[in-house]
């Protein structure tokens, strides 16, 4: 029988994102798999006609987000240089690998489903990558239970008395709103038992109002045919995500549109994705750990 919290299914993108961040100088070519090359060479015509037409595709987006997340970091760590960092499905991203060894001081944790994590170690130690500040483990968001649980794993991993921030990129809309949210209210409690705890994560949001939502929604399906997945575009307004998961328990949320990112490469016909920092604000005497 499958197991209803199992989105193992979704992995096929990381093939494609891993192979991306290569292509574009963003990691070593071990994280670029055969899969992914061929995934980049059949979108390759597709892309191509998204940026004649939409003005914007899936390469623009993922380059916006991953500049994004790591601009963030980078301003974390400044503050924290002894920030731990949680990655949740990271799949082939190269965060771990470049910022463990850009910044000695960090502790890197990277999680996924067993399957990604038995594909990722491999590249890992071919790479001399893993060691007590950068680890590999299995976590299931989905899980409540379980060892490999989020609150589990965070609880084995991460000590209290330093800032954690917890990092998911390319996840959160394979979830409808209500499966997704309810990870982030979780999420948003386990939080406020460091001494300061974040997240930082990307979000589509809808189309509606953009001259070419038709093509986009039809792209989305295809997706979700792809993907075996709902994959859903979540809120409206950037102002509907602030509170949105101000309603969740976080304390202070920005939200970063990439329009308003000179720095970062542009989509002529608006950006279609949204970058989320999320606080939980200071912990409680309650919710301290004994």
């Amino acid at each position: 029988m499958k197991n209803n919290n199992d989105s193992s299914s979704i992995s096929f993108t990381a093939h494609y994102t891993g192979f991306i961040w290569h292509h574009y100088g963003l990691s070593e070519a071990a994280f670029a798999t055969t899969q992914g090359r061929l995934y980049f060479s059949l979108l390759l015509p597709f892309e191509c006609l998204a940026r004649r037409i939409v003005g914007s595709d899936i390469k623009t987006t993922l380059l916006q987000r991953h500049a994004l997340i790591d601009r963030e970091l980078e301003t974390m760590i400044a503050r924290h240089p002894d920030l731990q960092v949680l990655e949740i499905a990271c799949g082939l991203s190269p965060r771990g690998h470049r910022f463990s060894r850009k910044h000695p001081g960090i502790t890197y944790v990277e999680a996924d489903l067993p399957g990604m994590v038995a594909r990722k170690k491999p590249l890992l130690e071919s790479l001399q990558s893993l060691n007590r500040r950068h680890r590999l483990v299995t976590c299931n968001i989905l899980d409540t239970g379980s060892a490999d649980s989020l609150e589990n794993v965070i609880a084995r991993e991460f000590r209290h008395d330093k800032a954690l921030v917890v990092i998911s990129e390319g996840l959160v809309n394979y979830f409808e709103l209500p499966l997704i949210s309810s990870v982030w209210q979780r999420l948003a409690t386990t939080l406020k038992t460091f001494v300061q705890g974040s997240y930082l994560t990307d979000v589509y949001p809808e189309v509606e109002g953009h001259r070419f939502s038709g093509i986009i929604r039809a792209a989305n399906r295809s997706l979700r045919i792809a993907s075996r997945s709902a994959f859903c575009l979540h809120f409206g307004s950037d102002d509907s995500m602030q509170q949105h998961f101000e309603s969740m328990g976080f304390a202070r949320v920005r939200v970063f549109n990439p329009d308003h990112e000179p720095a970062l490469v542009q989509a002529r016909g608006g950006a279609l994705v949204r970058v989320i920092n999320a606080n939980a604000g200071e912990p409680s005497q309650e919710t301290l750990p004994a």
